[in-house]
């Protein structure tokens, strides 16, 4: 049986190969039709944000980036859900990770990053449950403070 590549050799055999210059994946990207609903991906947040227990060793953190090849940003974004983060918008991960997990993600979008000659940017954003509590979504009819349980109610 063979050995699977690891994924930061795959990106290196890109990175020999010329990322720049090569055609496009066989793929349609862009597609983001299996995408969940908004309603989902807020289900999720709160799910994390209200899970009885984490953890300990498990930290809360944003993927974000801006990734003009669309052979890098497909890897990058395979990569980071077989890692375990949740899209949760096109070019945005949650993760609910350990910290040993937290640190390979870094260390190898940093590799990565330094593979080829770009103008791309990756974002790595520790977030904490009291933030995500905080978080307001701007732009579909979804209340938040339901959600959170942090409105409150006036009884007469």
């Amino acid at each position: 049986m063979r050995k699977p590549i690891p994924y930061i050799e795959i990106l290196r055999k890109l990175s020999r190969a010329g990322v720049q210059n090569s055609p496009p994946i066989n793929r349609r990207t862009g597609d983001f039709s299996n995408i969940q609903t908004l309603q989902e991906r807020v289900d999720f947040l709160m799910g994390v944000v209200n899970k009885p227990k984490r953890p300990a060793t498990n930290m809360l953190f944003f993927v974000m980036y801006d990734i003009e090849s669309d052979k890098v940003r497909y890897h990058i974004a395979k990569y980071l859900e077989r890692k375990g983060c949740t899209r949760i918008q096109r070019s945005i991960f949650l993760a609910d990770l350990d910290k040993k997990v937290y640190d390979l993600i870094k260390s190898d979008l940093e590799e990565v990053q330094s593979l080829y000659d770009n103008h791309d940017s990756i974002i790595i954003c520790p977030a904490s449950t009291d933030q995500l509590q905080a978080m307001k979504i701007i732009g579909e009819d979804i209340s938040i403070d339901i959600i959170t349980r942090s409105r409150n109610t006036l009884f007469f």
